[in-house]
Order: C-alpha cells, then sequence, then structure tokens
C-alpha cells in the first residue's frame, strides 16, 4: 500500500522472488484498495506491506459447489485445492469467479511506525480494515498458549476455514527478529499440529519408488478412501523394516493417517479384522527400474539401488534438476523426464544442454512450438546462479540453503570439488555428515563427469569477483541489516561488500545487529533499530567503514 492504495501484490515464491499477482488481487472482495476502510481509522504510513493467507471459508466453498452442481459443471472436493492456482490465473476473470477470502496476520515492512508486538498489529490490521485470523489469544505463558491449542484441536471442525494446526508466537517481534532463523523457519514461532484424521481402508498392494539417491520406498496402493475431503490412493510405507515390525500384510485392512492433512500414510493393520486371505510382502531383491542387485548399509533402514546409472534414478534427478528452487526450466516435467531416459536422449542431467530440436520433435506429443519453448527453457537456465546449480545437483544434505552458504565461500563448482571435508566444515552450517556427502559425491568419477560436461557446455556460474583490495577483512565479525535504496549500490551489491570484507547480512534487526545501513524510504527496521540503539549507516558511512574510497 503507498499513501493507504493498494499497489502491488505478490505470492511468496521462493521465499527470495515471487510472482505478481496484483490484477488478480484486486478481484478479491476481502481485500481492501484503500485504507483505512472506516473513516477515523488509523492513518496508515506512507508505504506499508502486509503478509496475509488467501483461502476459501467452509461456507463459501459449499455454495460454490452448490451452484457448480445445479450448473452442471464438474465440483470441486475440499476447499485447499479450489483456492489453489485460484490467484495465479492469467485471466482476473477467473480468479474473481473463486470466492477467495484474504485473511491478513503480519507487517513485514513499513516507512512508518507500526506496532511491535504481534497483538497489537492484529489490532491495527484489523483497525485499518483487514480480516484477521480468529481464534487467537494473547496467552500469559507457554502452558496456557498450548492447552488453547489443544482445546481448539477438539474443536477444529468449528473454524471458518480448514486447518491443520494453529502457530504459537512470541508476542515481542523485536525479540523474535533477534532470536533469527533456521534455514527458513523462525526461531520466534513454531507451529502447533492437530493430531491427524484416520480413516482405514483396504491395502490391495504394497509398489517401490526409486528415489534421486538411489534408495527404495515402498508405498501403499489402497483402495480409494475419503480422508479429509481429500480421495487417498496411495501412502507412505516409509521403509521396509517398517512393514515388518508392524506386520502390515498385502490384503489387510489399514488404519490410515494424513499428516498435518497432506501427507498420507499408513499407521498399521487392523489385525481382529484379517480373514485368513492377507499374504505376508517380501522386499524386492533387485532394482525394479535396472534389476541390479539392491543393497542395505550395517546400521541404516533404507535399502538402495548402488546403480549411479539407473534410469529410475536418472529420472528422479532430471526432475530435481529442472526444479523451481533449482534450475527452473519450465516445461520439462517428470513425464518429460521419462520420455527423454527412456528414448536414451539424456544419460546424465548435463545431457539437457545437448538436446536438439530434431531430437524432441521425435517425442510423442511435441511440436514445432513446444519445443522452441523448451529450449528457449534450457538456454535460459545457463545463466542461473552458483547457489542454485549447486542445489540442483542433488548431493544429500545440501538443500537451498546450505547451497547459497557454499556459493557464498567458493568461486565455482571446480574450487567446491577441491574442498577437502575439513574446509567444508569451517562454513555455518555444514557439518560432517554434509561435508562428508559434499566429498563423497565429488569422489564418483560419474559425477565428475557432469560438472564437466556441465563446464563445456557453459553452464558455468560464478561467485562475483572481488572488488580490488577486498581481501581486506575490515568487517569481520560484524552483522549488517540493510533497508531502503541507496544512492549508489543496489541492495546485493552493498551485501556482497560486506560479505567480501567479512562482515554478515541478516534480515532483520536485533541486539545482535553491529550496524543498519539506511537508504531512501527505509522501512520499520529503522524504528527497530533506534528502538534497540543499533547504530545507523548511510552508503557512504558504509564504504568508509568498509574501507572502500
Amino acid at each position: 500500500y503507498e499513501s493507504g492504495l493498494f499497489s502491488l501484490g505478490a505470492t511468496r515464491g521462493d521465499g527470495e522472488v515471487g510472482e505478481d499477482i496484483t490484477p488478480n488481487l484486486r478481484t478479491v472482495r476481502s481485500l481492501p484498495l484503500r485504507i483505512p476502510v472506516e473513516e477515523g481509522g488509523p492513518r496508515p504510513p506512507a508505504r506499508l506491506a502486509i503478509r496475509g493467507e488467501a483461502l476459501i471459508l467452509r461456507s463459501d466453498f459449499e455454495a460454490m459447489n452448490r451452484q457448480l452442481t445445479e450448473a452442471g459443471e464438474r465440483i470441486y472436493v475440499n476447499p485447499r485445492n479450489a483456492a489453489a492456482g485460484a490467484l495465479r490465473q492469467l485471466d482476473p476473470g477467473l480468479t474473481a469467479q473463486r470466492p477467495i477470502t484474504l485473511v491478513a496476520y503480519a507487517v513485514i515492512d513499513s516507512s512508518g511506525g507500526v506496532p511491535l508486538r504481534q497483538s497489537k498489529v492484529l489490532e491495527y490490521l484489523r483497525a485499518l480494515g483487514f480480516r484477521t485470523p480468529e481464534p487467537v489469544l494473547h496467552a500469559g505463558d507457554l502452558e496456557q498458549a498450548i492447552r488453547f491449542a489443544k482445546e481448539w484441536a477438539g474443536r477444529r471442525d468449528e473454524l471458518p476455514y480448514e486447518a491443520d494446526g494453529m502457530v504459537i508466537k512470541i508476542d515481542d517481534l523485536a525479540l523474535a527478529s533477534e532470536l533469527g532463523v533456521v534455514g527458513k523457519d523462525p526461531r520466534g514461532a513454531i507451529a502447533f499440529k492437530f493430531p491427524a484424521r484416520e480413516v482405514s481402508t483396504i491395502l490391495q498392494d504394497i509398489g517401490v519408488n526409486v528415489g534421486r539417491t538411489g534408495v527404495i520406498t515402498p508405498y501403499a496402493i489402497l483402495e480409494p478412501v475419503e480422508v479429509g475431503g481429500v480421495t487417498v490412493r496411495q501412502a507412505t510405507l516409509h521403509n521396509f523394516d517398517y512393514i515388518a515390525e508392524k506386520d502390515i500384510r498385502v490384503g489387510d485392512r489399514v488404519l490410515l493417517k494424513r499428516a498435518g492433512d497432506v501427507i498420507p500414510y499408513v499407521i498399521g493393520p487392523i489385525v481382529d479384522a484379517r480373514r485368513g486371505v492377507e499374504r505376508r510382502y517380501r522386499p524386492p531383491k533387485a532394482c525394479p527400474a535396472c534389476r541390479q542387485p539392491l543393497e542395505k548399509l550395517s546400521g541404516e533402514v533404507a535399502v538402495y539401488c548402488p546403480n549411479a546409472a539407473c534410469p529410475a534414478q536418472l529420472v528422479r534427478n532430471l526432475e530435481h534438476y529442472v526444479s523451481r528452487g533449482a534450475m527452473d526450466i519450465r516445461g520439462l516435467g517428470i513425464r518429460l523426464a521419462e520420455q527423454l531416459v527412456h528414448e536414451g536422449l539424456v544419460h546424465d542431467v548435463a545431457d539437457i544442454y545437448s538436446l536438439k530440436r530434431a531430437g524432441l520433435l521425435g517425442l510423442e506429443g511435441f511440436a514445432d512450438k513446444k519445443a522452441d519453448n523448451l529450449l528457449e527453457a534450457i538456454q535460459a537456465s545457463r545463466e542461473q546462479t552458483l547457489p542454485r546449480l549447486i542445489f540442483a545437483l542433488g548431493i544429500r544434505g545440501v538443500g537451498e540453503v546450505v547451497a547459497a552458504d557454499l556459493a557464498s565461500r567458493f568461486d565455482d563448482l571446480g574450487e567446491l570439488a577441491a574442498a577437502s571435508a575439513d574446509d567444508l566444515q569451517q562454513i555455518e552450517g555444514v557439518g560432517p555428515s554434509i561435508a562428508e556427502a559434499i566429498v563423497d559425491w565429488y569422489a564418483q568419477p560419474r559425477n565428475r563427469k557432469v560438472v564437466e560436461k556441465l563446464r563445456k557446455a557453459g553452464v558455468w556460474p560464478r561467485r562475483p569477483a572481488p572488488a580490488a583490495g577486498s581481501s581486506v577483512q575490515t568487517l569481520q565479525g560484524k552483522s549488517f541489516v540493510i533497508t531502503g535504496t541507496l544512492p549508489k549500490l543496489t541492495r546485493e551489491q552493498a551485501k556482497e561488500l560486506i560479505v567480501q570484507r567479512g562482515g554478515r547480512v541478516s534480515e532483520s534487526v536485533g541486539r545482535g545487529t553491529s550496524y543498519l545501513v539506511v537508504g531512501d524510504s527505509p522501512g520499520s527496521k529503522l524504528a527497530k533499530a533506534q528502538q534497540l540503539g543499533v547504530p545507523i549507516l548511510d552508503e557512504a558511512g558504509l564504504r568508509r567503514l568498509a574501507g572502500v574510497d
């Protein structure tokens, strides 16, 4: 909101970059286009950014399905599916047809003073005209908060929307900010999940999946059953030891849960319901994809296919490599990955960059436009950043956060390959297990070949070259937060300058913050820094402190 007028709306995206959905949000009736809605409400700052959740209320969902039934159209199974994707429609008119409700719960940036307690933020948002979550309790201690969450676990069907739990937050937002985050999870908040719903159904068979690291995972093939508004046909069985320990047999009537109302899994058999026709399950001894004998390491529950050239592993590796958080190659999903592997066009992830138009046109379902779009997406992925490429390689234990940490320390994949386990463990967030996994990954000749093929294909992003003299660690041990628009440096350039000089950049102001770097139109971070007595720098002050002319 700028000067009280709605100006921009975006999805959360990958946590760093979202998608502009402003035209679609304008069709959401519960989103005020001007704040405050009521005359006499609090005057908002010149710039105000809020965070909220888009959902469909139970009553609206039932009314929508009644209308669809009367019109002879397909109805939706649950509100979650109906809301999913509604705000990302290309045609805002389609979004307007869904009864979306926006529930606001946080102020994430502001050019003026806003409340510094979560309870007061909710009151402030309501006064501006936003719908906020209900029920809410400002608890006196943690025990009271847990009692409240447990009470609503038994009354979850009374909530106006579907929910799988409640969030317990520290009310003092300055303290919550100071606590920071672990990966992507804030330390100042935690989810209290409601118990998963249970139903029973027949286990018709047990199948197996081959993961991208070669782990063989069993899954249940079930007689379809509805759990919390979703029809479930398959569920996880965790591992083969779990099946043996629970004595789960094909043909059993089994109890089923949806963890967090999302992931279905089998709890175990209902032994009293057995009819004598059930049969014990025998785990496979060979990989279902390549027939290689399976292996099980001592002390581990996982069973592996050791064949690095296993086609099923390759399909999963491709799926991960092209995924949104990795190289983001749109149009290359798991079905196409299976086609490319089956037809012998791809033998590792680097072969994606050798695909030709003629080869793609020979695949079922491909025409000129589809082939051209895919090749354009592949070409665009050559420009992806080093953190994305490291994450895309699929090294065990290396998620997006660790990949970013590695990319801030090593210039390219070649320098990372030369690092020892001891070198890697010097990086914050990299422990012995991850360090060993990285070293072991590079020790495989097949993986080294992939890295070399990527280099020859021009997929070789580098860490930005340090500025002259940047080896002087003038900011060693200091923590910085940046807010507002700097006159000369972009935010990324300012971050690079700080990191190159030995400093750290955080997203939130706390008592551990050494300096707040302020530009034009600073957000609420400035007020927090002033409240905590954090020193304030402008761009010139940052340059002087860093020793840059």
